[in-house]
């Protein structure tokens, strides 16, 4: 009973000092309030670390490695911040003497305890859809309030625009009805690079994989749900994935973030702390194909937009986070499978043949991907050579093409100006936000592999055959099916958005409207620039159309009506007239 009273006691009061933490930069305080709260945080903190120690001194079985180097780096952290704020009289680690590193220790501090309870998803109250959409709800309705703190912003903000901001940071999108830069404070900058990684990843992927880490187990339950929400397809491969998931993720953010720091002077910046954010800022907006930037402009800032080497980063960036993370994992495995037959082969050594290591989904995506890439770029190039493109030269030309040409694919960054483009063009970024990213990725629309199967359809249909080959393989018919139900319900969505959009905002141009809703839908992010000047029932259209492109109305549909049970019987099968 004591032993469970001090483990509930240290995850409520590490809770209490997150919202302590919430209040803290959201609010302005008098000193003597923000002694208080910095008081309580060491209480936090003291009892997070008898926690812990407890639990190892309590503990009967084996503890893995990587969880006791976690703990034993927090744990010496955490008493150096102590240290520096009681004990270090001569000032030897003042440069931990900061109320901001309090701050850094209750997280780790919220990390440890929160992973250590128990949350059992009963998929008889929630099927995996539902829970999926409703963490997205949850995520979203936090960022509205978080938003709304009078420190996350200069002027206020209206709870409309927060919500629509919140919800295209967690859904990845992009379109903003408030500039980023100028009428977020840091603090609200920093609450809409949570929600955009938080949205990118998934809020149900990190707070599952950190219960995994610090536990070693999870319920048979919680697994088959994580299996359907990540489409791993073996039970026993679950937490493996998820752990490729992040190590991806913050590999790819981290290095990105790296690259951008270096790719413009000192003299774009004022501070370092400006630079440092504004690479890591963009770094997560990039893998996480969300499109926000801290810049009036996005990347079309004069100091920006000749900026080639920035936008070769954040464009490979996009298209990595675009390319979904089964992708990026079996491309890597492809890699070191092609690399050791390499050097098996220099070195006179036998190596087995592996058939198959660059998998079917894996092949289907990239030709798909580097078609329409390829195919979009050229006709950008011809398109706009004397138009957008003509204030470039040499390899500035191709580059800018290039990213016009990727980021209609849900990135949603822009280094041109979007409405000075021909309409021919602005036709082909129709098609390009319609297709959107690869499936498990960061990125909408209705994925490369469903616009792949649907022409493959299209030509097997063509050559008289009654089944669509690829690669030496036969495609499944519920994969045909779920292509086509998900073509026609994005049309459903799309049409029915700009239907409702036409209505409520009748004076703006049909085209205007219509690009708006393609890009909500495919979580885009790009504009021809309306978006601000929307009614209310305009913009709450598309903060509709933004979570329905994220979660997907087939993902709606699923949540909503009750799965059948498979009946074993057959009815004759009847020819319907089609044309």
């Amino acid at each position: 009973m004591g032993l469970k009273f001090l483990y509930r006691s240290a995850f409520i009061f590490s809770l209490l000092g997150m919202l302590l933490l919430v209040l803290d930069f959201g609010f302005d305080k008098s000193p003597k309030i923000q002694q208080i709260f910095i008081g309580f945080y060491f209480v936090v903190i003291i009892l997070g670390i008898v926690t812990v120690l407890v639990r190892y001194l309590k503990s009967h079985t084996h503890i893995k490695r990587s969880v006791l180097i976690f703990d034993g780096v927090g744990i010496f952290i955490t008493l150096t911040i102590l240290y520096a704020h009681f004990l270090d009289v001569k000032g030897h680690v003042s440069l931990l003497y900061n109320d901001n590193w309090v701050k850094f220790a209750i997280i780790i501090t919220f990390i440890r305890e929160f992973s250590e309870r128990h949350i059992n998803i009963k998929r008889t109250v929630v099927n995996p859809a539902q829970l999926f959409i409703l963490s997205f709800l949850g995520i979203i309705g936090l960022g509205v309030l978080l938003l709304m703190l009078p420190n996350a912003t200069h002027n206020g903000i209206s709870f409309l625009n927060a919500l629509f901001t919140s919800t295209s940071a967690v859904c990845v999108t992009g379109l903003i009805v408030v500039d980023t830069g100028s009428y977020f404070t840091i603090f609200g900058q920093t609450v809409i690079l949570c929600l955009i990684q938080a949205g990118g990843i998934g809020i149900l992927t990190v707070a599952s994989y950190f219960g995994y880490f610090f536990k070693g187990g999870a319920t048979y339950e919680n697994q088959l749900t994580l299996n359907d929400l990540t489409g791993v397809g073996k039970l026993g491969e679950v937490f493996s994935t998820l752990r490729r998931i992040l190590l991806i993720t913050f590999s790819i953010e981290l290095v990105t973030a790296f690259l951008i720091f270096f790719s413009f002077e000192n003299s774009v910046f004022n501070t370092l702390f400006e630079r440092l954010f504004f690479s890591v800022f963009h770094a997560v907006s990039a893998f996480c194909n969300a499109g926000f930037s801290t810049l009036p402009n996005n990347l079309y800032e004069e100091e920006f937009r000749s900026n080639y080497a920035l936008q070769s980063v954040i464009l490979t960036a996009f298209v990595l986070g675009g390319l979904g993370f089964p992708i990026v994992v079996n491309i890597i495995k492809y890699l070191k499978y092609f690399f050791i037959i390499k050097l098996f082969y220099v070195t006179g050594k036998q190596q087995i043949h592996k058939p198959w290591v660059l998998n079917i989904n894996s092949r289907i995506t990239l030709v798909t991907t580097i078609a329409l890439t390829t195919v979009a770029t050229v006709l950008f190039f011809i398109n706009e050579y004397d138009n957008v493109l003509a204030g470039h030269k040499g390899i500035g030309k191709f580059v800018t093409a290039l990213f016009g040409a990727a980021t209609p694919r849900t990135a949603g960054f822009n280094t041109i100006d979007m409405g000075a483009l021909h309409f021919s063009t602005l036709m082909m970024i129709f098609l390009l936000m319609w297709v959107g990213a690869s499936p498990a990725s960061t990125g909408g629309g209705i994925k490369t592999s469903t616009f792949a199967i649907a022409t493959l359809n299209f030509l097997s249909l063509a050559r008289g055959k009654s089944k669509i080959e690829v690669f030496r393989r036969e495609i499944a018919d519920i994969s045909v099916r779920r292509a086509f139900a998900i073509i026609a319900l994005s049309l459903v969505v799309i049409g029915s958005g700009i239907i409702l959009l036409s209505i409520f905002d009748a004076q703006k141009s049909l085209l205007s409207l219509a690009f708006e809703c393609f890009s909500a839908y495919s979580t885009v992010g790009l504009s021809i620039g309306i978006t601000a000047q929307l009614s209310e029932m305009g913009k709450f259209v598309i903060i509709l159309i933004m979570f329905i492109g994220r979660v997907s109305m087939l993902t709606f549909l699923i949540a909503v009506f009750k799965k059948a049970r498979h009946q074993n019987y057959q009815y004759p099968k009847e020819e319907i007239i089609i044309n």
